[in-house]
């Protein structure tokens, strides 16, 4: 248990004063009950964990996209679904750290998509309660952004393509100019170039993203939206 709890607490990139709120965010309700009185599962911090996850998720898409209230809502459940929480879980290795039950562990518990995606978010409040919003937050935003759906919902980059490629003699190009902040919450800045002239600039948490927004950013002095 000892060297799950080191190896997440790193994969995490957030080491716990409280070692025990991590513990308790990894207890699955089948461990408690077979150990009796005293022993709290995770349920409490999950309840706590969600709103966390939707508050977090909410600020990145308010002020990272300008779109109606209904497109925001349904592009962020899509990234807060119980299938992409499991996937965080696991890149976050949460499985191996479980506490189950003998019969929940018999079952393979520690790779069931709901138990990992409960796990996930009773593991960020236990991180908020250790440490506080911008903790929590910083594991939020290092899966949210990735292949975001609102890149694919309104390519910027493809609608800038097309209106180029009439013109066979230009040619635009994404150069990245910059990178803000730790490895696992990165902060890139993208230009986009059109021939030797800088025609868009457009900062996000992926690469992808800053493209986009630097496509976006092109498409409106230009007149485009």
């Amino acid at each position: 248990m000892k060297e799950s709890l080191e190896r997440l607490q790193k994969n995490l990139g957030y080491r716990f004063k409280d070692i025990s709120l991590l513990e308790t965010a990894l207890t699955h309700s089948s461990y408690a009950n077979e150990k009796g009185e005293g022993t709290v599962c995770n349920e409490r911090l999950e309840f706590l964990g969600d709103s966390i996850l939707g508050f977090v998720s909410a600020k990145y898409f308010y002020e990272n996209f300008n779109y109606p209230e209904g497109e925001l809502t349904k592009h962020r459940a899509a990234k807060v679904c119980e299938n992409a929480l499991c996937m965080f879980a696991k890149e976050l290795e949460i499985g191996p750290a479980l506490r189950l039950g003998k019969g929940e562990m018999r079952m393979g518990g520690s790779e069931r998509p709901s138990i990992l995606a409960d796990a996930f978010e009773a593991v960020l409040a236990a991180v908020y309660l250790d440490g506080g919003l911008d903790e929590a937050s910083k594991i939020v935003l290092r899966f949210i952004p990735r292949h975001d759906a609102l890149e694919e919902a309104k390519d910027y980059k493809t609608i800038l393509q097309e209106i180029i490629q009439r013109n066979r003699e230009e040619r635009i190009e994404y150069v990245l100019v910059g990178e803000e902040g730790p490895d696992h919450a990165k902060t890139f800045t993208v230009e986009v170039h059109l021939n030797s002239n800088v025609i868009g600039r457009g900062k996000g948490k992926s690469k992808k993203l800053a493209e986009q927004h630097a496509a976006k950013e092109a498409l409106e002095l230009m007149g485009i939206k």
